[in-house]
């Protein structure tokens, strides 16, 4: 579709902040920067208290399409404004902060339920204000984790996420915010559980301990961030039996939702192997794997499809998204030197985990699935995209360890 037409499609308001960001990304001053930014936050500040739906979206993606260099400053932008803001309450002003602290998973089991006690949650709540937070912080958690598909699905969502938890926390909301039914696999052996709420400080104060400017602010960060995984071993780790656990620092809700989804890829891919390897008894050098970028236009996922020596027939696969543009790069040369090689990355992680025999299949492949299970399709040594399909003698449901 020509660009111009893609253009006059967007509402006046997707218009409005694809040009205050254009604008901004062609300043050739800090005075201009400021301008158009404060131009830049007072929409992005209507739009995410009105009622426009998903138009920072459909901005985001006419910039994407267009290849604009606008389109990180309005994604840094949303980020920050739906996730942060400014009230007053009792003729006090106060900054918001949304925050997520991810505890990352995996198993050769079946992952657990981990249901929140109250206990766990007030344990989990003294840990974060006491090692995380600055003094005078005011904190307000969700009572129950959160799983990746029950994340909000726009800025908007995320806005009054943020909103709603911070005025129940300042007794002006009855309610927190519900949460959709958590749609997770059964079969699912790495998952992220996010401990969500809000930070309150009276405007212009710190948020977190590392703030200190007295301080090295990372060899303190690095200090809070020992800290608080080793309250969080004593807290929930008997919630997790039979699981190798990771907890990330608590971090404003973007950052640690992105730092969250690196960290479960390589978590994924040693599951699914240790699982092969202990359900299946195959042993890693007997395991081969095809590496396949998937896609549209470019890279949207690498599928990894799990051989045994004996054939060629897939017998499982693995999905490794892409989340950035440098790796859904389809083509090698286009990295600009220093960039991460994702292809490189893949296949030592299958190395470390004992698989020697790795095939890169060049090209750019469709996105195909099943279509009677949607079960995703993956390469076998040879390119050929198949449905993964186990022998026969081998039980493909996880152990219930729990």
């Amino acid at each position: 579709m020509p660009a111009r037409s893609r253009s006059s499609s967007l509402s006046r308001t997707s218009l409005s902040l694809v040009s205050l960001a254009e604008s901004l990304s062609r300043s050739g001053s800090r005075l201009e920067d400021l301008w158009w930014q404060q131009a830049l936050s007072k929409t992005l500040t209507k739009v995410l208290g009105g009622r426009a739906g998903h138009s920072i979206e459909h901005a985001l993606e006419h910039l994407l399409q267009q290849r604009s260099p606008a389109y990180e400053l309005l994604v840094e932008h949303a980020e920050a404004y739906s996730e942060s803001f400014n009230l007053t309450h009792d003729n006090q002003p106060y900054d918001v902060q949304l925050i997520s602290a991810p505890v990352l998973a995996w198993t050769r089991y079946q992952l657990p339920a981990a249901q929140l006690t109250d206990a766990h949650l007030q344990a989990l709540s003294d840990a974060m204000s006491g090692i995380v937070l600055a003094p005078g912080a005011q904190l307000q958690l969700l009572p129950h984790w959160v799983r990746f598909d029950q994340l909000p699905q726009s800025f908007r969502e995320t806005r009054t996420w943020a909103t709603e938890i911070a005025q129940h926390s300042l007794g002006t909301r009855r309610d927190l915010p519900g949460l959709p039914p958590a749609d997770t696999p059964e079969d699912l052996l790495a998952d992220a559980y996010f401990l969500i709420g809000v930070v309150i400080v009276p405007q212009g104060q710190a948020l977190f301990k590392w703030q200190d400017t007295g301080e090295n602010s990372l060899v303190k960060r690095t200090e809070v961030a020992s800290q608080w995984a080793q309250a969080c071993v004593q807290a929930v780790e008997p919630l997790f039996t039979g699981c190798l656990m990771e907890y990330l620092l608590p971090e404003a809700f973007y950052t640690a939702t992105r730092q969250a989804d690196q960290s479960i890829r390589p978590l994924t891919l040693k599951a699914a192997i240790t699982w092969l390897q202990t359900a299946a008894h195959i042993a890693a050098t007997d395991l081969r794997a095809a590496i396949v970028g998937c896609g549209e236009q470019a890279i949207e996922e690498y599928r990894i499809g799990f051989c045994t020596r004996k054939n060629n027939d897939v017998i499982y696969g693995c999905v490794w998204p892409s989340l950035s543009r440098e790796e859904a790069t389809p083509d090698l040369s286009e990295a600009a030197e220093g960039e991460v090689d994702t292809w490189d990355t893949l296949a030592a992680l299958l190395r470390e985990s004992g698989i020697q025999d790795i095939r890169r299949l060049p090209g750019l492949h469709p996105l195909e699935f099943c279509d009677d299970c949607g079960t995703p399709y993956f390469p076998n040594m040879l390119g050929e995209m198949q449905h993964p399909e186990l022998p026969e003698e081998i039980d493909p449901e996880p152990v219930q360890f729990h």
